[in-house]
């Protein structure tokens, strides 16, 4: 794996989610499993839909969480509307690294925080090269480049 001193991080990609009390445990906390299902959707948001549906329908290509280390600084509550924050970079051929956070309104330091390794894999649920169309997607673009 790169150091983090060699990496290109992305730029930093914004989701907001509203925390419902169906989240959250008896306290109005929300359970911390639940984080796990608000990186995934921010994730899916910096990729497209489209594009993993395409890649899945055309291609038999998907990803998979190989490796996730999470952190629960602050107690995110019903009724908050948070922020989600993605950078990620590419470590090889095969694997991106999702470094995510979930600020609460007004947070002054994030309340949870993920560093989650992606693998990309085939049908066979075998590794596989991640394709040309989200390196194309995901890259970072020369400042001339971007819109």
């Amino acid at each position: 794996m790169q150091s983090k001193t060699e990496v290109t991080l992305s730029k930093e990609f914004h989701f907001p989610v509203q925390i419902y009390y169906e989240d959250t445990d008896f306290s109005g906390v929300v359970y911390h499993p639940n984080f796990l299902k608000y990186f995934e959707r921010a994730r899916e948001h910096v990729i497209g839909a489209d594009m993993l549906q395409q890649l899945w329908q055309e291609q038999g290509i998907g990803f998979a969480v190989y490796k996730t280390n999470m952190g629960c600084f602050d107690g995110v509550e019903f009724a908050d509307i948070i922020d989600v924050r993605t950078r990620f970079y590419f470590d090889g051929p095969y694997r991106s690294i999702w470094l995510q956070e979930i600020w609460r309104p007004n947070g002054t330091k994030a309340a949870v925080t993920a560093e989650i390794e992606m693998v990309c894999m085939n049908k066979a649920r075998s590794l596989c090269p991640l394709p040309p169309e989200v390196l194309a997607l995901l890259s970072p673009q020369e400042p001339s480049e971007q819109s």
